[in-house]
């Protein structure tokens, strides 16, 4: 079933804000497409729930980017549950966000992809320039995009206001359709298990090359 057709209740809508550091630098910025139906708008956190965002949470978990609450391991990954539970990521030297902020839909039951229109409108762009306003005062170093839709939409953000000290790293996105897009003979014989770790591999390097401080070596 495609994701235009997933029924997975009442979609609320409402945006999900950036996820920030409580305090301290910002180094890098991470952004997804939109907050997915079962996670982020649930959740009200970036990522958080959504399927596709568990490996980026376990990517920045090993980097020492994101703490996640212990009792995270023990619940189902979904948005409606961490809720539910008042569980929240804490964010250091990072933080996380969408190229539209809000779960879109149009029955307020189905999920959509966002339109282009949505994705580079005025209401849209104004939000991502504030919030890049916001993030280099903290010291931005770089961003990186997960999937096609996000990197094109900070492509045209970046062609109407560009931002030369930003470094940028484009990743493909998490999702399955994602992994196997980035495996050679689009994943072909390939195990899903070693192309979520493949990709969490590489998530990492790219936050290290955005700008984010590299953790000492086991030789150091």
């Amino acid at each position: 079933m495609t994701p235009s057709r997933m029924n997975i209740g009442r979609i609320l809508g409402t945006p999900v804000p950036l996820l920030l550091p409580n305090e301290g630098p910002v180094h890098v910025l991470v952004v997804g497409e939109a907050p997915g139906p079962r996670g982020a708008d649930k959740s009200g956190v970036p990522f958080f729930g959504d399927a596709a965002g568990r490996h980026l949470y376990t990517a920045l978990t090993r980097l020492g980017a994101v703490v996640l609450p212990p009792e995270v391991e023990s619940l189902p990954w979904d948005g409606a549950e961490f809720t539910a539970a008042g569980l929240a990521p804490q964010a250091h030297g990072v933080a996380l966000g969408n190229a539209y902020d809000r779960c879109p839909t149009d029955d307020g039951q189905s999920f959509r992809a966002p339109i282009r229109s949505e994705l580079e409108g005025a209401r849209n762009f104004t939000r991502l320039n504030r919030d890049l306003d916001l993030l280099q005062a903290r010291g931005l170093k770089g961003i990186v995009t997960l999937g096609r839709v996000a990197t094109r939409t900070y492509d045209v953000l970046f062609k109407q206001r560009p931002r030369p000290t930003i470094a940028r790293r484009a990743l493909p996105h998490p999702s399955a359709q994602g992994l196997l897009s980035m495996a050679p003979d689009r994943g072909k014989g390939a195990k899903m298990a070693d192309l979520q770790e493949a990709w969490m591999v590489r998530c990492q390097y790219a936050i290290i090359q955005a700008g984010f401080p590299a953790p000492p070596s086991d030789a150091e």
